[in-house]
């Protein structure tokens, strides 16, 4: 079998990363050897193989999905903004340059198709089937000529499309119906039909509407997914949104990824833990906070205020793609001086990758922002430098007597000159940095660290003695499999998958644009 298909989405966020994880795992359980694949991600949200090469999140939890070992091959193109016009571009897990969005597809993007094509070949030669994700529309007809993650790769490799709609957003009919008669007869062909997705309500209510929406296009759908708290997996972030919206829309988009989405289980000690995370310009890997709130009794927050750190037990600095600027964001809000007050006052702080970095004495950066010498905050007796080629690693290590694994991402080379070791980093009072992301996924080492954290607190919280992140993100997997099983037409879609969108399908004027 050599079966494929791409997950496209009417809209951003309309629920591609989720449908295709459960997919997969949908898949991998009817014994089926499967791969994901995004050709091209966008994030500021990334992970790091065990060779050594930077991905999207999402495309390492798909893999996690298909119960196979991530690799850059499942996402050969990631770009990594880092302001209005310009992100780094990492290719094949190795960053290869900054480049503007009008420098991108202007021509480059375009030459990377062939890169693409062969990745998702060498998968699709090792794998039963390859269930790819599109990006944002494959209707956007402004930037179809260079398109290499939706109908560019669907014809270059053949593959069926699947159009998924966010019904809870409202006008998913006229989505589905735009979205086919925007595109080419020749990208027309290839698109099989229709996923509903966050569906609230009574299916039959809807039936009529599928019924006529086949009858406008030729098309079926083949399935209406519920909607469901929970569901989401490792996403990528809300650039979009405005500066004053950020920190809340991007704590839903984070906790939208976490096994308790909407709800904090009742502590097992007498006292809740209250977490706030800073809400930094371009925060990168906000999912390291993800461990922290799936333990009973552990509230997290995004904060962009200083008094919204007054009632915090511990303030995290999480990672971001821009430290100078960052430091200043914190400054210009008045949360360095909070930051400072909770150091000196012996409260719990945690710095994490480009977090670490700020807190330290100075940062020599003439690689990220160009700055030149820029003094930190202080906190910390740590010197940074930027190099220009890239940590990424899995280390593995031990702190607070348990063992830890993380994973690096960073330009920033760290000169610790004091404290006490930790994961690299290092630990004054109750101050911490490190460069680890993902440390509190680590379940032993995370229970030693709130425990810290709330005798430091003078808090009464006790943690979960059996809460297993590893196996709630199994569990969270296994759901993602369920809502296709349960609510999809497998039948369809597994003759979709391995053979093919069905031949014959009409064309919907009025197709491109010349």
């Amino acid at each position: 079998m050599n079966g494929g298909l791409l997950v496209a989405g009417t809209t951003s966020d309309a629920g591609k990363s989720v449908v295709t994880a459960g997919i997969c795992r949908w898949l991998v359980r009817r014994g089926v050897k499967v791969a994901p694949f995004k050709a091209q991600n966008m994030s500021l949200n990334s992970f790091v193989t065990r060779e050594g090469a930077e991905i999207g999140r999402a495309q390492a939890m798909q893999a996690q999905a298909c119960r196979v070992e991530p690799t850059a091959l499942m996402n050969p193109v990631l770009l990594k903004p880092g302001g209005e016009q310009s992100s780094q571009v990492v290719l094949l897990g190795k960053p290869v340059g900054e480049m503007s969005a009008r420098g991108y597809h202007g021509g480059r993007q375009r030459q990377l198709l062939g890169t693409v094509l062969d990745c998702l070949a060498e998968l699709r030669g090792t794998y039963d089937a390859v269930i790819c994700e599109g990006a944002g529309s494959p209707a956007e007809i402004n930037l179809r000529r260079t398109d290499i993650v939706n109908m560019g790769i669907a014809r270059g490799a053949g593959l069926p499309v699947l159009v998924v709609g966010d019904i809870d957003r409202g006008g998913v009919f006229a989505s589905f119906f735009g979205t086919v008669a925007l595109l080419s007869p020749e990208d027309q062909a290839l698109v099989a039909g229709f996923l509903v997705n966050k569906f609230r309500g009574d299916v039959s209510l809807l039936e009529p509407g599928i019924d006529m929406l086949r009858g406008l296009t030729g098309r079926r759908t083949y399935g209406v997914l519920p909607f469901r708290h929970g569901l989401g997996i490792d996403e990528e972030d809300g650039m979009g949104v405005p500066p004053r919206e950020r920190s809340r829309a991007w704590g839903r988009v984070s906790l939208r990824g976490t096994v308790r989405e909407s709800t904090v289980a009742p502590p097992v000690g007498e006292d809740v833990l209250r977490v706030a995370v800073c809400a930094l310009p371009l925060m990168s890997n906000f999912t390291d906070v993800d461990a922290l709130a799936a333990e009973p009794g552990v509230v997290v927050r995004f904060v962009d205020r200083p008094e919204e750190l007054a009632d915090a037990d511990l303030v995290i600095v999480p990672g971001t793609r821009g430290t100078v600027r960052a430091l200043q964001w914190l400054r210009e809000r008045g949360l360095a001086e909070a930051i400072a007050r909770r150091v000196a006052e012996g409260r719990p702080v945690l710095g994490v990758c480009g977090g670490f970095q700020l807190l330290g004495e100075h940062i020599e950066d003439e690689v990220e922002s160009r700055a030149g010498h820029v003094d930190g905050l202080g906190l910390l007796p740590v010197r940074v430098r930027f190099a220009r080629e890239k940590t990424l690693t899995r280390p593995v290590g031990e702190a607070l007597g348990e063992r830890v694994e993380g994973y690096e991402i960073h330009h920033g080379v760290a000169e610790v000159t004091g404290g006490t070791p930790f994961l690299d980093g290092c630990r004054v009072g109750q101050t911490w940095g490190t460069h680890w992301h993902g440390s509190l996924e680590s379940d032993g080492f995370r229970r030693a660290f709130l425990r810290e954290v709330a005798a430091a607190a003078g808090r009464r919280f006790v943690p979960a003695p059996d809460t297993s992140f590893a196996a709630l993100r199994e569990e969270q997997l296994d759901r993602l499999g369920d809502l296709i099983e349960q609510h999809a037409d497998t039948d369809a879609l597994w003759r979709l998958i391995e053979s093919g969108a069905p031949q014959g399908l009409p064309f919907i004027p009025p197709g491109a644009p010349a």
